[in-house]
């Protein structure tokens, strides 16, 4: 078998990967180990949904395996460096869910604005304008892109870091964002929004100095991993005020328990991945891992209908 899929994708998708490819969708495997095991043994690509850890032990059941498709969810159930060393490819999509994410990150900073409402200089409670903010974003990622045109179109001034990029790096004069350093990042932002692909080495990034230094009254939109903030230190500044609120769109196992720092918080809002989940997103990113995934396992066999139509994919 050439393609095994456990994750939901459109059907046109499916039967168009089924005519290039041998192809076997089983959602029925997930949460079957024994199963998913077996069936790995002869496959060379496998589109994922988050529920399914990709690991050592999984790769080493999996001697064809060439590809690892996942057009849902982000990377943070996927070993990188296992898949980098038994020479698996990750085939997601992040430009899919561009659109998406910055229409979310739009809605959740207006919310947060206008209803944690600051003390204006006459004394009276009162929310603020997204127009008249300043909104940092965390990570230059195809999100951001979308995200600065929106911001801009109200009116608000843009400014970003990353620790990947080079403040001249011509990225940002080309998207519009102003670079600054990390902790002018948070002394100047009305805003944040996280956006920083999750590494190990970026886990814990803002923690209390940063935290400590943030713009009275900001508001924190984290699309991206929650492990880029430090719980300890987010529960400290959100509980004295420092952050007057926070919106995670994915939040680490555990961190809203009972006896947890968090637990409790009125001011942190929390959704389940539903940034990037929209109807056009999810079309976007099945064709992208459908394509990504084609690309890999070789040219389609003759006599195979031509290429779906072009999606951008990584």
């Amino acid at each position: 078998m050439s393609v095994l899929i456990l994750e939901p994708l459109e059907a046109d998708v499916v039967q168009w990967l089924a005519e290039r490819h041998d192809a076997r969708f089983a959602p029925e495997l997930v949460g079957d180990t024994e199963g998913l095991q077996a069936a790995l043994r002869d496959s060379r690509a496998l589109v994922a949904p988050p529920e399914v850890r990709i690991d050592a032990d999984l790769l080493r059941g999996a001697p064809d395996l060439r590809a690892i498709g996942r057009a849902s969810g982000g990377a943070e159930n996927i070993d990188i460096d296992a898949c980098r060393k038994a020479r698996v490819e990750v085939v997601r999509s992040q430009a899919s869910t561009a659109s998406a994410e910055a229409e979310f990150a739009i809605g959740a900073l207006l919310s947060l604005l206008r209803r944690v409402p600051v003390e204006g200089s006459d004394g009276l409670k009162v929310g603020r304008e997204l127009g008249c903010s300043t909104i940092g974003l965390l990570g230059l990622t195809p999100t951001s892109q979308v995200l600065t045109q929106l911001l801009q179109a109200f009116g608000a001034r843009v400014v970003g870091y990353d620790p990947s990029l080079h403040p001249n790096d011509s990225t940002w004069l080309r998207w519009g964002i102003e670079p600054l350093s990390l902790a002018q990042l948070m002394e100047q932002s009305d805003g944040l929004v996280l956006l920083l692909p999750y590494y190990e080495r970026y886990r814990g990034l803002v923690g209390d100095r940063q935290l400590e230094a943030a713009r009275p009254g900001q508001v924190l939109v984290g699309l991206s991993q929650s492990g880029l903030v430090q719980e300890v230190a987010l529960a400290r500044a959100l509980r004295g005020g420092r952050l007057l609120a926070a919106w995670f769109d994915c939040l680490e196992p555990g961190w809203l328990e009972s006896g947890r720092p968090l637990h409790g918080l009125a001011s942190l809002q929390v959704t389940p991945r539903l940034a990037g989940t929209t109807r056009e997103s999810r079309v976007r990113a099945a064709w992208a891992v459908a394509r990504g995934i084609d690309e890999l396992l070789g040219p389609a066999p003759r006599g195979a209908k031509p290429h779906a139509p072009a999606a951008v994919y990584d």
